[in-house]
This record gives structure tokens, sequence and C-alpha cells, in this order.
């Protein structure tokens, strides 16, 4: 009697890798955008109108402008994943391990605070306080709402809350927050439950953007030669 052969299994898939988690400024884009299209269409104009020596001066004036345009505006970027947060500033990239994350700090801007006691300004969390001021007064203005609503439980009938909501379920949990402050919120809840973590730990790495300085120091150096020969 033959024993049947053992059939061997099929190969699990991977597991996928977990994305970072994006965030970058919606205003600075939109600007950024308007911006290069205004230089890009008056400089283009100059080049091809142009007479004598204004072609060669625009050419300067783009390469000088268009590529600071990019890296204050589109550039700016924050990742985090699950072992590391990585900056994309205008002039470097800042990778940080959670290991060597010491603190995420909100003032007047929003910066990372490495173990070393570096700082590294996120460019691409912009603070808003006018956003600020304007949570505060929806905070406010949520829990006197909800402080009626609880009346209204309380004496059996349905209060209405601040925004003409139906009792409790009219406000929302925790305190309103601006868009900024929760994505920084965001980023110490992950930094806390990950700066133990082995894969979490690793040294920080800082390079400088050369494909932007190059092109901006290109567009600087031939713009002082044609000033300085005109």
């Amino acid at each position: 009697m033959t024993t049947p052969e053992h059939q061997p299994s099929a190969p699990q898939p991977p597991v996928p890798a977990t994305r970072d988690r994006v965030y970058r400024s919606p205003g600075g884009i939109a600007g950024g955008v308007l911006l290069l299209a205004v230089i890009g269409w008056l400089g283009i104009d100059a080049i091809v109108s142009g007479e004598g020596r204004t072609p060669w001066t625009a050419l300067a004036v783009l390469l000088l402008l268009v590529p600071l345009v990019v890296a204050f505006t589109l550039r700016p970027a924050v990742f985090a994943g699950e072992d590391r947060l990585r900056v994309r500033n205008p002039l470097r990239v800042v990778v940080l391990p959670w290991g060597q994350v010491a603190s995420l700090r909100s003032g007047y801007t929003n910066e990372v605070v490495a173990a070393s006691g570096t700082k590294y300004q996120l460019w691409a969390i912009p603070v808003s306080l006018r956003a600020r001021k304007k949570a505060a007064r929806q905070e406010a203005r949520r829990a006197a709402g909800g402080g009626r609503g609880r009346g209204g439980v309380l004496g059996g009938g349905m209060g209405q809350g601040a925004f003409g909501g139906a009792g409790a379920a009219a406000v929302p949990d925790g305190p309103v927050r601006a868009e900024t402050d929760k994505a920084m919120d965001d980023l110490r809840e992950l930094r806390d439950a990950r700066e133990k973590a082995q894969s979490a730990q690793g040294e920080v790495t800082v390079r400088w953007a050369y494909e932007i300085a190059g092109p901006a120091v290109a567009g600087a150096v031939l713009l002082a030669v044609l000033l300085a020969v005109g």
C-alpha cells in the first residue's frame, strides 16, 4: 500500500509593509503652483521675445527662482513610518528613528527635537495662529452647548447641542483642535508607541538637497556675471 505524497503548502503572500503617513501643507502647494505659473509665464515670454541680454537674464532668474520656489512650497513633507520620522525640508532631508526623537514641540513653529538636543523645524506642518483661535472658539461653543445638552438628558429630555444636533450625539469626542495641532498629536502618539521598538533605533542622518542648491547657485552666478558685465 502506497502512502500519499505530501503536497507542499502554497507559498504565503508577503505581508504588505505599512505605508508612511504623509503630512504636507495644502496652502503651500497651492501658493507654489501659482508662483511657478507666474514666474514661468514671465520668464518664458522674456526668453522668447526679449532682445539683447534680456533672454539670458530671464534664464538666470528662472534658474535661481524656480528651485527656490519648489524648495519652500512644493518640496516640504513629513513622512511618519513605523520605525522612523523622515523630515523633508527645503534644503535638507532629516531621518530620525523614533528612538532618537526626544520630543515634538509646538509653539510658533512645529519642530522635532532629537535626543542630542538638535532641533529640526517641520516646514510641512506650519503653525496657524488663526486656526488655533478658530478651534478655541469652536471648543468654547461646543463646551457651552454640551453643558446644555447634558442638562436636557439629565432632565429626561433630548436637549439640543450647540449646532442643532440631538443631545450628546451632536458633540464630537475630544477637544476641538487645529489641523496642524492634530497632526502633531498623531506624531506624538506614534512616537510614544514605537520609541522602544528594536527596529526604531539607529542614528540621525542629514542629507543636503544638492538638486535644489545646484541650479539655484548656477542661476545666481549667471545673474551676477550678467549684471557685472552689463
